[in-house]
């Protein structure tokens, strides 16, 4: 899901912040992996705020990159071109890894990062569900892994042109295996570039937290072909099914959502809202119904909970996507 407020958030995950070891003046090489809608707009603002951004992408994008920049067009940031570099792999050591294709390319694209190449650098998956997390941790050293969400509108409407909604970019970040200093330290540069960045204390519960509105609502508004408005009116009922269900399954999990405060945020969310997986979905795109329902499945099926209404969701889904 790519669209909601930016205000409050369905989980009361305590935030913390402490002084960065790094001052965010200091310019950071940072690559980024899959400038698309969500690449494309964080490597923009970096670019723009000074950092050296290296985009890696397919052959014909890098070059229209390396060519043109990355044009941004924003109601929040304004319209803008960054020059960025751009390559089809990565070759040489960077300060931080952005990943950000969709999961249903992850596996080819980390193809362009070799682990010789990356160096010391953190790896940042801003991506869909949970279990690209161990993928990255069995690639890269763990302690470079710093699992990250993002909430945000944005588009890429052609190779190095991307278009932000209104929402500000609200990034999470948080960590069981790098230093709290090191994830504080990108923090801070992404907050230099104007982003929203929290750093929270379990990277476990911010996952599942933000799975806890998208899957409800990216499963059913791709079923349906409708925005969110409308899940929560007319499919309200098996809306409330598939959030008691995932709630089951978090909650073994260990990730127990506050279902009250899940609900009041989804009554909140603008009722024109239509989910990434919706627009993928309607322009024959591949979906990510594997990474966010079949997760959800995989996740239950470990802990031995029964979840009927959502396994029958995610089939509707998958079908529509075949």
């Amino acid at each position: 899901m790519t669209k909601t407020p930016d205000s409050t958030t369905p989980d009361s995950t305590t935030r913390t912040s402490t002084t960065p070891s790094t001052p965010a003046s200091t310019p950071w090489t940072i690559a980024v992996l899959g400038p698309g809608g969500v690449g494309g707009l964080v490597a923009g603002l970096l670019a723009r705020a000074g950092h050296r951004v290296i985009c890696l992408a397919r052959e014909e994008t890098a070059a229209v990159l390396a060519e043109r920049g990355l044009t941004v067009r924003s109601g929040t940031f304004g319209d803008f071109t960054a020059r960025v570099q751009a390559d089809t792999e990565l070759r040489e050591p960077v300060d931080a890894l952005i990943v950000a294709p969709k999961e249903t390319g992850l596996r080819s694209a980390l193809e362009r990062v070799p682990r010789e190449a990356l160096g010391a650098g953190l790896v940042v998956p801003l991506l869909n569900g949970f279990e690209h997390v161990d993928v990255l941790r069995g690639r890269y050293p763990a302690e470079q892994v710093v699992p990250g969400t993002i909430r945000v509108e944005s588009t890429r409407v052609g190779p190095g042109v991307i278009e932000h909604g209104g929402l500000s970019a609200r990034i999470e970040l948080a960590s069981s295996t790098v230093p709290h200093a090191r994830v504080e330290a990108f923090a801070e540069v992404l907050r230099g570039a104007g982003q929203q960045v929290d750093v929270l204390p379990d990277e476990t519960a911010m996952l599942w937290g933000k799975l806890s509105f998208l899957l409800p609502m990216a499963l059913l508004s791709t079923r349906y072909g409708v925005p969110v408005g409308e899940v929560r009116t007319v499919h309200r009922d098996r809306m409330l099914a598939v959030i008691g269900e995932f709630a089951e399954v978090a909650a073994a999990q260990g990730a127990p959502p506050d279902v009250p405060a899940l609900l009041k945020f989804v009554d909140a969310v603008p009722e024109a809202t239509r989910s990434s997986m919706q627009r993928d979905a309607e322009a024959g795109r591949p979906i990510e119904v594997d990474a966010i329902g079949g997760a959800l499945l995989r996740a239950a099926d470990r802990h031995g909970i029964d979840v009927p209404e959502t396994a029958a969701l995610v089939a509707e889904v998958e079908r529509l996507g075949g």
